[in-house]
C-alpha cells in the first residue's frame, strides 16, 4: 500500500470506529489494537447509535481520530438518505464537541457518476456534510469489495443464470481496505479525497464467472449490457478509479483461492 504524503507522529491514540463490528470495521479494529492504539468499535451492538446519538459523547471523549465505515441497513432511497444524512449530522456535531482532530469516512469510487441511484445520492450528501464541517477530514473512496461478489451474483440471478453487464471494475479485498485505513488513520488529515482500488481491472461478468467456478457453483453467467449495475446505467469509467489510486495487493485469483479453501 502506498504511503500517505503527510503523517503525524505514530504514538498511541484513541481511535473510534463507527461501524466497528462490521466487515471492514472489525478488521480495522484488530489491526489498530495490534499496534497498541485504544480502539472503540462503535455500533448499535456496542451501545453507540449515530442515528439517535445514543452513546456518542461517551465514545468520542478523548478521541483523536474517528473512522466512519458504517453502512445503511436499507438501500431503499428514503431510508438510505435518512441514514447517511442523520447519522452524518449527529456524528460530526459530536466530533466537533469532543475536539476530534481527524474524521475519516469510507465512501465509494464513482459516487458522483452514479447519482441515478438513491444510494449514491445519499453517499454524496454524506461527503458534502463532511466537507462543510469544521473537523479536518479524509474521504476514502474505495471500489467494490471482493466479499460483495456473492451478493452481486445473487441480485442478478434468474433461474440458473446470472445476468450481468460486462462493465469494467477494479474490486479490492476487504483486508486491503482495512490495511489502507490503518495507514490513513495514523496519518494527518488531507482535507480531501483519496481513491482505493484493487490491483487489477476486470469485467464484472468475468469476475462473477470466476467466483462461481472457484466456489463450485453451477450457475452460468449471461452477459447482458442492458442490466447495468443494480439497475443503474454504467460504463467503463463508472466503477473504476481515476489516476494514481492507492492499490491493494491482493489479486482476485488469490482471494478466490482462499474462499475455495474455506468452503
Amino acid at each position: 500500500m502506498n504511503n500517505q504524503t503527510s503523517s503525524i507522529e505514530n504514538k498511541n491514540m484513541k481511535i473510534v470506529i463507527i461501524g466497528g463490528t462490521g466487515l471492514i470495521g472489525s478488521k480495522l479494529a484488530d489491526k489498530l489494537r495490534q499496534l497498541g492504539h485504544e480502539v472503540i468499535a462503535a455500533s448499535p451492538r456496542t451501545g453507540v447509535n449515530t442515528m439517535t446519538g445514543e452513546g456518542l459523547a461517551d465514545a468520542l471523549a478523548g478521541a483523536q481520530v474517528v473512522v466512519d465505515v458504517a453502512n445503511s441497513p436499507s438501500f431503499e432511497d428514503g431510508p438510505v438518505m435518512s441514514f447517511f444524512q442523520t447519522s452524518g449530522q449527529n456524528l460530526l456535531a459530536a466530533e466537533a464537541a469532543a475536539g476530534v482532530g481527524h474524521h475519516i469516512a469510507l465512501s465509494v469510487v464513482g459516487t458522483e457518476r452514479l447519482l441515478a441511484s438513491g444510494y449514491f445520492r445519499a453517499k454524496l450528501v454524506q461527503e458534502e456534510l463532511i466537507k462543510a464541517a469544521p473537523i479536518p477530514y479524509t474521504i476514502v473512496r474505495a471500489t467494490q469489495f471482493f466479499e460483495f461478489i456473492s451478493s452481486i451474483a445473487h441480485a442478478g440471478t434468474r433461474g440458473q443464470a446470472v445476468h450481468l453487464s460486462s462493465v469494467l471494475m477494479q474490486p479490492i479485498a476487504a483486508e486491503d481496505v482495512a490495511s489502507a485505513l490503518v495507514d490513513i488513520a495514523l496519518a494527518g488529515p488531507i482535507h480531501g479525497m483519496v481513491e482505493l482500488a484493487g490491483p487489477e481491472a476486470i469485467r464484472l461478468d468475468e469476475i462473477v464467472r470466476r467466483y462461481l467456478r472457484a466456489t463450485g457453483d453451477e450457475r452460468t453467467v449471461e452477459t447482458d449490457p442492458n442490466t447495468g449495475y443494480f439497475g443503474t446505467a454504467v460504463n467503463d469509467q463508472s466503477l473504476t478509479p481515476g489516476e494514481q489510486p492507492l492499490l491493494g495487493k491482493t489479486p482476485l485469483d488469490a482471494w478466490l483461492k482462499s474462499v475455495a479453501i474455506k468452503k
